[in-house]
């Protein structure tokens, strides 16, 4: 069923009042299985999936251990991947059995991805042959590729059928999916040779044949390939969906712009965490866990703390000699490190999509050089003023000036290099780079300003 006929059929809400959701709760309470089954069914799926996401976790867990209570295959998809989760947990292994069935390929992956090794086996055995065949190859793949999230239903005919047998054979096939915009030719070993829009076929005679439509260029995704590239290439192509081939570059799945768009969207949550060093946490997360999965990067915060304060205590004297300089070399660090973030996230977003290559390279660090310079002048002049009109101090303007111009260079530098740094050493820059630049950046903003200090002292 496509989105456009769900959105016809079903009563959209684009936000729940806390009125409603607890008239909900209060059904679940008092068991009233048939009133939610029913609100649920004159609902979109995602709305529906909402409510269940915004019920408190004792009574997600009464809702689905309701009798006569099922969770619709459809709601199920749309709920984020911790409720999915922890929402399997409640639900016995025939019901997780039935909710695959109903599903494509690529949704149920995404649900047994979650569900524990033990069980998975019970589940998987209890699938029909070829669906369980179908779902441990595609688990036999890493968990970041292509074959993770393509599905296995999809529309393929040999390239001497015409528009009329093409038709028919649409008409006919149960094992088909829902929807599919395109169509794809395979060759005598089924290696995909082209693609026929479905609206094409729909508008051209039934004797035509299907090779004379064809269009010959197109992309083949190896099942191996990582997903956030099939987003790259999605993108940049302007796709609505793909083949995806194996190593002898036979068609096994195809991967469709909706699944393409959740990647985005995973990839572009999971950047913005890292960056602010969280890693994978969901809302749902216990204190506990949230706790421990922020430990790590705070205590490295904090060693990198006591490097920047060591560094402070080299220059005790300079400091003694001028007290105010205490007061003021926080602004000098702080801009340094606001600059070098707001140059982070960039390269991190564009190394991420590929924007950023060895060609382009050179040019964006004299980009980023100019910028520095640009950016450290204007606030050099906006600060040297405001120390001069406070302590009535003309060298203690040039000290903070001066500082500032070298810390806004040096910050806008190393908030590209040590990303692509990172990503040369084979690690992760979305994890990493933003502890390595806030050390630098306070490290030089200091440096800069105390020493500068200890010079016209």
């Amino acid at each position: 069923m496509s989105l456009v006929k769900k959105i016809k059929d079903k009563k959209v809400n684009f936000e729940f009042n806390k009125e409603y959701i607890n008239v909900v709760t209060s059904k679940i309470a008092n068991n009233d299985a048939l009133f939610i089954t029913n609100s649920f069914k004159e609902m979109h799926p995602a709305d529906a999936a909402d409510i269940i996401e915004n019920l408190g976790q004792n009574d997600r867990e009464s809702l689905i251990k309701l009798n006569n209570f099922n969770i619709d295959p459809e709601v199920f998809i749309e709920l984020n991947e911790s409720v999915q989760s922890e929402i399997i947990n409640y639900l016995s292994s025939d019901s997780i059995v039935s909710i695959l069935k109903n599903l494509e390929s690529d949704d149920a992956i995404k649900i047994l991805e979650n569900v524990d090794e033990k069980d998975k086996n019970v589940i998987l055995s209890s699938l029909p042959p070829k669906d369980r065949f179908a779902l441990l190859e595609s688990l036999s793949y890493p968990e970041d590729t292509a074959a993770r999230i393509m599905q296995r239903e999809f529309t393929a005919i040999p390239s001497n059928w015409s528009v009329g047998q093409t038709i028919d054979y649409s008409r006919d096939n149960k094992n088909l999916p829902e929807e599919f915009l395109e169509i794809f030719i395979v060759d005598e070993e089924f290696k995909p040779i082209g693609t026929v829009p479905s609206s094409k076929v729909l508008t051209s005679p039934r004797d035509t044949k299907m090779l004379s439509i064809m269009s010959e260029s197109q992309l083949l995704i190896p099942v191996d390939m990582d997903k956030e590239e099939v987003g790259n290439l999605f993108e940049n192509y302007n796709l609505n969906s793909a083949c995806v081939v194996d190593k002898s570059n036979k068609l096994v799945g195809m991967i469709t712009n909706d699944d393409v768009l959740t990647v985005l969207k995973e990839e572009a949550e999971e950047d913005a965490l890292r960056l602010a060093g969280v890693g994978d946490e969901a809302i749902t997360d216990g204190v506990i866990i949230k706790t421990k999965r922020r430990f790590n990067w705070l205590l490295l915060n904090l060693f990198t703390a006591f490097l920047a304060t060591w560094v402070i205590s080299l220059f005790g004297a300079t400091i003694e000699q001028m007290v105010v300089l205490a007061f003021l070399m926080p602004i000098v660090a702080s801009m340094g490190g606001n600059a070098g973030m707001q140059t982070l996230a960039v390269t991190v977003r564009t190394l991420a999509t590929n924007d950023l290559t060895k060609n382009n390279f050179t040019t964006n660090i004299l980009k980023e050089f100019n910028i520095g310079i640009l950016n450290g002048i204007i606030f050099a002049i906006i600060s040297g003023i405001i120390v001069l009109l406070w302590f009535n101090d003309m060298q203690l303007s040039m000290i903070i000036s001066i500082s500032m111009i070298l810390t806004m260079i040096v910050a806008g530098l190393f908030g590209i290099l040590v990303p692509v740094t990172l990503k040369n050493m084979g690690i992760d820059p979305a994890i990493a780079s933003s502890v390595f630049v806030t050390t630098i950046t306070d490290v030089i903003g200091f440096v800069s300003f105390l020493g500068v200090a200890a010079y016209f002292l």
